[in-house]
């Protein structure tokens, strides 16, 4: 008489897949960039006198510096998961992830998290208590998103095309 064996199967493993890059996105961040950098260029210098004679002037300031923090992040993320297969907890830490995958230089990466925390939140603190500090760190912003919006969109198109 034949025996019949049952062998049981096994489970398969659940397979997660890492969204591919979506050049599309990353590009459509990068017009914003340009743009709020252009816009925060063209206020011209971010002085004492400037912002004692037009107060609103530093909060927009503020206000473009966090959208070009907001940005980068985002592109960040969407290319640390896509190429690195890892989330980024922070906004700095997004930018470690971004030189790891090769988007932007260690130099960068690490003028972009200033050590005394992110632009806007300094020019925030800046306006109360150091207004003449603000220049800087507006050039700084300026000279490290400008940069970053020419890094990523260069290596944006080095990436195989979507297919």
């Amino acid at each position: 008489m034949p025996v019949t064996v049952t062998v049981p199967m096994p489970m398969p493993m659940p397979v997660t897949v890492a969204p591919r890059l979506d050049r599309k996105s990353v590009e459509h961040r990068l017009i914003t960039m340009r743009r709020s950098v252009g816009h925060l260029d063209s206020f011209g210098p971010m002085d004492r006198a400037r912002l004692e004679s037009d107060p609103a002037a530093g909060l927009v300031v503020e206000r473009i510096l966090a959208l070009l923090a907001d940005l980068a992040f985002a592109i960040n993320s969407h290319v640390a998961t896509a190429v690195l297969d890892e989330v980024p907890q922070s906004a700095a830490a997004s930018f470690g992830a971004a030189e790891r995958a090769g988007m932007i230089d260690a130099e960068l990466a690490a003028a972009l998290v200033p050590p005394d925390g992110p632009h806007h939140v300094l020019v925030q603190l800046y306006l109360d208590a150091e207004p003449e500090e603000v220049a800087a760190v507006v050039s700084a912003a300026l000279s490290g998103y400008g940069e970053y919006a020419r890094q990523v969109a260069d290596w944006t198109a080095e990436q195989a095309p979507e297919s």
